[in-house]
C-alpha cells in the first residue's frame, strides 16, 4: 500500500506529547479536555506515563462502577422491577433480532441429527435424496446470509439504518413461514424446499449484523449527555445486545429437548423406543412457528416505536456534499486505500474466527460419542446445552471486561485467538489419549474452555471492531463486507472435512487459523477502546478532502493506531496535543456559526442541528462576536 503525500508530510513531523496550553477555567477546557478522558491539567490519558496511566485508569473504572451501582440500588428501592425492565428495553429488544437470528440458525445446525435419526435414507445414507442436496442445506444457508450481509450493508449506508431494520424483521418471518411450511412430494422434494426457504430467512439474517451494530453504536451517540456513556460503555452496549444470540440458542436448545419429549412420549431415543416421523415432524415444524409471532413483532416494534439517530450519517453525508438518498462511494474506495489494513483486519480476524467457530462444531459431535457412547438425539442435545450456557458466561465477561482501557477489545480477540490456539494444538497432539475415558474430563476442559474463549474473544470483538474502526459513512457497509468474509471462514472447514474425516487431522487443520488470527489482531487492528467515535469522523472528514497530514487529534495517538499503522504508515507522528486544540477551537466556531444559520431558517428537524457545541462554548463565542462588533 503506497503512502499517500499528505501522510509523508504527517511521516516528517515529530510526535509530541505535550498537554494544550488551555488552562483549566477556560470556557472551552471541558470542550476540548473532556474529564472522561482527560486529567484536570488537560492531559490526554494515553499520553500519561504508565504508572500514572495505570492509576488514572483504575480511579477512573473504579468510580464508575460505584456510580453505576449506586444508581442500579436507587433504581431498585424505587421500584424493584425497573432495573430488569431498563435491561430489556436497552439490550434484549436492541439484540431482539440476533435472539431470533440465533435461534433459529441454531436450530437448524441442530435439527440435522434428528432428521439423521428419523429420515436415515434421506439424511444419512442419501439412497433417497441427493447428497448434494442435503449439503446444499448448510452451503445454501451460508450464501443468503452473506448475501444479506453485503446487500444490506450498503443499503443501509444508502437508503438508512431504519429501512434494513424493518427490511430484515420482515424477511425473516417471511423465511420463517417458508420453513414451517416445507414440504415436498419427495424426501429430496422437501429437501429442496427446506434449503431454498433457508435461504429466504438468511437473507434477513445477514442484515442483522451490520444493522444492529451500527444502529446500537449510533443510537447510544446521541446527544452531548451521552458521549461519557459512549466512550466508556460503548463496548458494553454492543456486546450487551450481541449476546442476545447465545441467549437464543439456548432457548432454541431447550425448546427442542421439550417439544421432542412431548411429542415422543416423553422418551429419550433408544433401540426399544425409536423417535417417530409424526414426532420429528412436530417438533421440528413448531420449533420455527413459534418465532414467527415475536419476529412479526419485532417489525412492528422497530417501524412505529424505535427511535432512529440519524443525525452522524445525514451530518457526514452533508458536509461531504453526498444527497441524502445518494450513497457515499468515495468513501468506500478511500476505504479501501486509507483504511486498508483495517479492512483487511477486520475481513480476516473475522474469517479466522468463524473458520474455528463452525469448524469446532462441525467435529463437536466426537466429544459426545467420547464422553457418552451411543447417545441419543436428546442426549446430544443436553451436551449443546451446557456448551452453549458455558459460552453465555464468555459473553457476559466480555461485556464486564469489554471497556476496560487495561484489556479492551483488541486484547481481548488477541487472548481469545492465542488461547483458543493452544488448545486446539494440545487437542490435536494428544488426541489419541485425550478420547480414552480416563483422559476425557481433559477433553471436556479444552471443549468448554474453547467455547468459552471464543465468546471471550473473537465472537464477540469481531463483531464490535468491525463497526467502530470505521467511518459512520461507510460503517455498515464496512461492516457487512466483514462479516460475509466470516461467513466465508464457516464455509471453509464445511468443504474441507467432506475430504477429511480423522478427527486428529481436523485439529490439526483448525489450530493454526488461531494463530492466524492472533497474528492478524495485532498487526491490523487498532485499540478503539476509550476513543470517542466523534474524534474518529472528524479525523475521516480531513481524510476525504485530502487534508490527512492536517489532523492532529487522538485518533492518531499510537494507542489508537495498530501496529501497520505506527510502523509503516506512521501515522502516529502527526500526532500534536498543541495544534490539534487550535484547530478544534477554529473547528467549533464554524460548527456554531453553522448552528446559528440553521437555527435562523427554522423548520430544522432537531438531528440537523449539532449538539457538539456545548452551552459554554455557545456563550463564549456568542460572546467573542459581540466582542468583534464593538
Amino acid at each position: 500500500m503506497s503512502t499517500s503525500s499528505s501522510e509523508q508530510g504527517a511521516v516528517e513531523a515529530k510526535p509530541h506529547y505535550t498537554s494544550p496550553t488551555i488552562a483549566p477555567g477556560h470556557p472551552l477546557f471541558n470542550d476540548l479536555c473532556p474529564q472522561d478522558a482527560y486529567t484536570p491539567e488537560g492531559v490526554y490519558w494515553a499520553d500519561l506515563p504508565t504508572s500514572e496511566r495505570v492509576r488514572w485508569i483504575n480511579a477512573q473504572s473504579n468510580a464508575e462502577t460505584r456510580r453505576e451501582l449506586a444508581e442500579l440500588w436507587a433504581t431498585f428501592k424505587r421500584d424493584p422491577l425497573e432495573p430488569f425492565n431498563a435491561y430489556c428495553r436497552r439490550y434484549v429488544i436492541g439484540g431482539f433480532g440476533l435472539f431470533t437470528e440465533g435461534y433459529t440458525i441454531f436450530s437448524v445446525g441442530n435439527l440435522t441429527s434428528l432428521y439423521s435419526a428419523v429420515w436415515k435414507t434421506c439424511w444419512s445414507t442419501y439412497a433417497v435424496c441427493s447428497k448434494n442436496w442435503v449439503a446444499a442445506v448448510s452451503y445454501i444457508q451460508i450464501v443468503g446470509i452473506i448475501c444479506g450481509q453485503i446487500g444490506v450493508g450498503i443499503e443501509g449506508d444508502w437508503i438508512g439504518r431504519r429501512t434494513g431494520l424493518v427490511q430484515d424483521a420482515l424477511v425473516m418471518a417471511l423465511g420463517l413461514v417458508m420453513l414451517t411450511a416445507s414440504w415436498g412430494t419427495s424426501l429430496n422434494g422437501w429437501v429442496i424446499c427446506y434449503a431454498w426457504s433457508q435461504f429466504v430467512y438468511t437473507l434477513g439474517v445477514g442484515g442483522e449484523y451490520p444493522m444492529t451494530s451500527t444502529s446500537v453504536l449510533e443510537n447510544s451517540n446521541v446527544g452531548a449527555s451521552s458521549q461519557t456513556d459512549d466512550k466508556l460503555h460503548r463496548g458494553r452496549n454492543m456486546v450487551l445486545a450481541f449476546l442476545m444470540q447465545g441467549w437464543g440458542q439456548l432457548v432454541n436448545q431447550g425448546t427442542l429437548i421439550i417439544l421432542l419429549l412431548i411429542f415422543n412420549g416423553g422418551s429419550h431415543q433408544t433401540a426399544a423406543h425409536p423417535i417417530g416421523e409424526t414426532a420429528a415432524q412436530w417438533t421440528w415444524r413448531l420449533s420455527f412457528a413459534l418465532m414467527i409471532p415475536p419476529t412479526l413483532w419485532l417489525a412492528y416494534y422497530r417501524y412505529y416505536k424505535t427511535t432512529y439517530s440519524s443525525a452522524a450519517l445525514r451530518r457526514s453525508k452533508r458536509n461531504a456534499h453526498v444527497n441524502q438518498s445518494g450513497y457515499d462511494l468515495v468513501s468506500l474506495k478511500l476505504v479501501a486505500t486509507h483504511f486498508g489494513g483495517r479492512l483487511a483486519g477486520t475481513c480476516l480476524g473475522w474469517m479466522f474466527a468463524d473458520f474455528l467457530f463452525y469448524g469446532a462444531k462441525l467435529f463437536s459431535s466426537q466429544f459426545i460419542k467420547v464422553i457418552s457412547p451411543g447417545a441419543g438425539v436428546v442426549v446430544a442435545w443436553n451436551w449443546n446445552l451446557l456448551a452453549v450456557g458455558v459460552s453465555l458466561i464468555g459473553y457476559y465477561m466480555a461485556a464486564l471486561l469489554i471497556d476496560h482501557k487495561l484489556y479492551g477489545r483488541k486484547r481481548m480477540q488477541a487472548v481469545g485467538f492465542l488461547a483458543m490456539g493452544v488448545l486446539y494444538l494440545a487437542a490435536a497432539i494428544r488426541y489419541k489419549q485425550l478420547e480414552t475415558a480416563q483422559h476425557i474430563h481433559a477433553f471436556q476442559a479444552i471443549y468448554f474452555l474453547s467455547g468459552f474463549f471464543q465468546q471471550f474473544g473473537p465472537n464477540c470483538t469481531t463483531f464490535l471492531l468491525a463497526a467502530e474502526v470505521f467511518p459512520v459513512s461507510v460503517r455498515a457497509t464496512a461492516h457487512g463486507l466483514s462479516a460475509a468474509s466470516g461467513k466465508l471462514g464457516a464455509l471453509m472447514p464445511a468443504i474441507i472435512y467432506n475430504y477429511v474425516s480423522d478427527v486428529q487431522t481436523r485439529f490439526y487443520i483448525v489450530f493454526p487459523f488461531a494463530f492466524a488470527g492472533w497474528a492478524v489482531t495485532l498487526l491490523f487492528i487498532p485499540d478503539t477502546t476509550g476513543l470517542d467515535l466523534r474524534e474518529q469522523d472528524r479525523y475521516w472528514a480531513y481524510v476525504r478532502e485530502g487534508r490527512a497530514a492536517d489532523y492532529h487529534g487522538i485518533a492518531v495517538h499510537p494507542r489508537h493506531l495498530s501496529y501497520f499503522e505506527r510502523f509503516v504508515l506512521r501515522r502516529h507522528r502527526a500526532y500534536d496535543p498543541e495544534l490539534d486544540r487550535q484547530s478544534r477551537i477554529k473547528e467549533l466556531r464554524v460548527m456554531w456559526e453553522a448552528q446559528q444559520q440553521i437555527k435562523e431558517q427554522g423548520n430544522v428537524a432537531d438531528d440537523e442541528v449539532d449538539d457538539e457545541v456545548s452551552t459554554e462554548a455557545h456563550s463564549y463565542f456568542n460572546h467573542e462576536k459581540s466582542n468583534a462588533r464593538n
